[in-house]
């Protein structure tokens, strides 16, 4: 038995056969005959020296040579066609292909994508919403922007600033509750979709910063950005809210931010792209606007009293 490779077409034939279960599908997929499959499979067995499927009455089934060969098989193939699609988007200066959480993205790049088709109508812009975890070498995407601490060893990362979050709330609310200690007693809308954060960025360390401690926040919980912070506009409550995911509303008056005290995170969000992928014009260009968007409502705020939430931490 040789330890030389066999054919691919051969290796492909087996892949096929192996994710279908069956010839005429895997024959089907790959545009043969199942004659000619079937005798790619044979030749594959006769290089091993070990058959590979039980041929049955009207099925196949893998032997213990076919179930060992099967998984990296597939992942061959897989990382073959990344590979392919991955050098072939390098001659493709037009067309960029962005990932960004659903929250980031209607709250604050999508109302925004209008001012980046105006200035660069030569890109095919698509936007991906998902919080998943990307492969960008398989996944045929071009940019990730992600919220966390930054640890994205072997990519290439441009950093956002420091997050913080101050109290938000619709404007017949601010009229009921005029200060900070007044929140005590507001209802409040409660946010279960940060509490990764570490240490906690949540009421009770923002109350801690205006000096009130072994406050337990009561209110209505949301795993949902986008339904937290509608829920917010609504009047429904006073809601802890991310300046990025609340810069949209508070532009348009439904909500306010009046008291000028926030907690900050390490946490930021990142642009992200393979190494070498930053020098292709339509990610650089993507890039640049992003960055130059950010600074662009950087200081709406005003002066803002910014405590690191490790300060107030239990």
């Amino acid at each position: 038995m040789s330890d030389n490779l066999p054919p691919l077409t051969a290796l492909r034939a087996f892949d096929a056969a192996a994710r279908h279960m069956s010839f005429a599908k895997a024959a089907a997929e790959l545009h043969v005959t199942p004659a000619a499959l079937s005798f790619q499979i044979k030749s594959l067995e006769k290089h091993l020296g070990l058959p590979l499927f039980r041929r049955l009455n009207r099925a196949v089934e893998l032997t213990e040579a076919g179930r060992t060969l099967a998984p990296s098989t597939a992942d061959g193939f897989a990382a073959l066609q990344a590979a392919w699609q991955a050098t072939r988007r390098l001659q493709d200066e037009t067309s960029l292909t962005v990932t960004a959480g659903p929250a980031l993205t209607a709250k604050w790049l999508a109302p925004r994508l209008y001012n980046f088709a105006t200035a660069h109508p030569e890109i095919n812009l698509r936007i991906s919403t998902s919080l998943q975890m990307v492969d960008l070498q398989r996944d045929d995407i071009d940019v990730a922007i992600r919220f966390g601490y930054g640890n994205y060893d072997n990519l290439y990362a441009v950093h956002a600033r420091k997050e913080w979050l101050t109290p938000a709330m619709s404007p017949a609310l601010a009229e009921r509750f005029p200060t900070p200690e007044s929140l005590v007693g507001a209802p409040l809308v409660i946010n279960d979709y940060d509490s990764f954060l570490t240490p906690p960025c949540d009421w009770p360390a923002w109350f801690r910063a205006i000096g009130i401690n072994a406050f337990e926040p009561h209110g209505m919980r949301f795993s949902n950005v986008e339904h937290s912070i509608d829920a917010a506009c609504a009047g429904v409550g006073v809601l802890l809210g991310r300046r990025p995911l609340l810069i949209k509303d508070v532009l348009e008056g439904r909500l306010v931010t009046p008291f000028k005290i926030a907690i900050e995170t390490e946490a930021r969000f990142s642009f992200l792209c393979l190494p070498g992928a930053e020098k292709r014009p339509q990610v650089a260009a993507f890039r640049d606007w992003y960055l130059a968007e950010i600074e662009k409502t950087a200081n709406i705020w005003g002066e803002m009293e910014i405590i690191p939430v490790e300060k107030v931490a239990r």
